[in-house]
């Protein structure tokens, strides 16, 4: 307990679960550094106020927290609930963990819950996230349990949230934009004959961020520096407002043999990035 709260984040636990002994050698400081940067206490804090809270209900309350106000167009492209037919929903990821909650909250909304994040493992920390994630840990030892828990997913009666990118978004040529998106949901919609829906969620990181990223990604590769600076960026993006755009749902059978999977992947992207110009604001 801390000051009468229960640490679901803590620092100090994690680095020693991820390095056994060695974690002593970490310095003082830049454990320090780390709860600072991943705001443990304030994290923490909202974490045991809405220990109560689960799923969608839970997201819903991290949109509150976080005082995001969602202009949401197109909801009217989301398929009915009770057409009997599942989805996969895909989506840029330009933030990295805000634009996963407020659509979590959306799509969760819409469905009554019935729908499952592919997510990095380290999100099934968040208590109130697990019930709705089927954790991918991409990096460490269980990485060659990737495809069975994709398989679980989609086999599952659940729609499915992703960000194919697996990544969130970097500056690439000046423009804030995914890096190439995997084909995985592709090659997965088609085996269960899951209709897509891309969704276009604006939004970006700070300066700072992108620079730290731009140097992870080149020099560092085997840790992604920039990922310990998400839950900070969402901090600095508290109060602001968000635009998510619908687009019409693409069906399955679209992806035929006339292109590859990762073609295909490549084509819902550029679609995605279509949207907010087929949706103009001030129409």
């Amino acid at each position: 307990m801390h000051g009468g709260i229960e640490k679901t984040i803590d620092i100090e636990k994690i680095l020693k679960d991820k390095m056994g002994g060695r974690a002593k050698f970490v310095p003082r400081f830049a454990v320090s550094w780390l709860k600072h940067i991943i705001h443990e206490d304030e994290v923490n804090q909202f974490l045991w106020e809405s220990r109560g809270l689960s799923g969608t209900e839970w997201l819903a309350e991290c949109v509150r927290y976080l005082d995001m106000t969602l202009q949401v167009e197109g909801l009217e492209n989301l398929p009915d609930k009770t057409d009997g037919k599942l989805y996969t929903f895909v989506s840029n990821h330009p933030l990295g963990g805000q634009d996963g909650v407020a659509l979590g909250s959306i799509i969760g909304r819409h469905y009554d819950g019935k729908f499952r994040y592919l997510v990095n493992d380290l999100l099934l920390n968040l208590p109130g996230l697990k019930p709705v994630c089927i954790g991918i840990n991409k990096t460490g030892k269980q990485s060659r349990d990737f495809p069975r828990m994709v398989e679980a997913g989609f086999r599952s009666d659940n729609h499915i949230l992703m960000f194919p990118a697996g990544l969130n978004s970097r500056r690439i040529n000046g423009q804030i934009h995914d890096i190439a998106w995997k084909k995985t949901f592709i090659s997965k919609s088609v085996e269960y004959h899951r209709d897509v829906v891309p969704i276009f969620f604006g939004g970006h990181n700070s300066d700072r961020f992108y620079r730290i990223a731009h140097f992870s990604d080149r020099y560092v590769r085997k840790v992604n520096i920039a990922m310990l600076f998400l839950v900070d960026e969402m901090y600095r993006n508290i109060g602001k407002t968000f635009r998510v755009v619908i687009g019409n749902p693409i069906p399955w059978q679209t992806f035929d043999k006339s292109r590859s999977p990762l073609e295909w992947a490549k084509y819902v992207e550029d679609k995605v990035y279509e949207l907010p110009c087929r949706h103009p604001k001030d129409e």
